[in-house]
């Protein structure tokens, strides 16, 4: 179905080029660090959802538990989802997280997925689960890997918004 858009705003004097470029920079995602309310959001165990490109481009959302660790965000996958087909084929992610008490709250952060490993010992899943249930992950039947996302830019929505890092 095609979807038509019409606009009747009256036509305006043109916008100088200046002005342009200082709002354009005021729209660009931030990159790291991150300030407080971010940092706080993203140390807790709240929902978050990852999106993957597959080989012809098609975006892959599913939810994921994360933990971040020295600056990066560290996700684990079975060795059987094709995630991680696609995270071997294109690094580029997107992940949303979601405050658990107030999902309008929400920062997600795109970048790139900078190391890929199997998880000997399943020590990546463990700190994840435990991060989300206090306890080591309990499916110790399969090989697992860990993905490491190194943030590249983010943006926040509600008490994450955009706001100013400090200093």
């Amino acid at each position: 179905m095609a979807v038509a858009y019409r606009c009747d705003a009256p036509e305006t004097a043109p916008v100088p080029v200046a002005v342009l470029l200082v709002v354009r920079e005021s729209l660009r995602m931030p990159q790291p660090p991150f300030p407080p309310q971010v940092q706080e959001l993203l140390a807790k165990p709240n929902p978050a959802v990852i999106t993957t490109l597959r080989s012809d481009g098609q975006p892959v959302s599913v939810a994921t538990w994360y933990v971040v660790e020295d600056g990066q965000i560290l996700v684990n996958m079975d060795e059987g989802r094709k995630r991680l087909d696609y995270l071997r084929d294109d690094p580029r992610v997107s992940l949303t997280v979601l405050d658990a008490e107030d999902w309008y709250t929400h920062i997600s952060v795109q970048g790139r997925v900078v190391r890929l490993e199997e998880d000997g010992g399943l020590a990546g899943i463990d700190r994840i689960a435990r991060h989300y249930t206090g306890e080591p992950y309990s499916n110790r039947e399969r090989k697992r890997f860990n993905a490491w996302i190194e943030i590249d830019r983010w943006h926040g929505w509600g008490a994450t918004t955009n706001a100013p890092i400090p200093g």
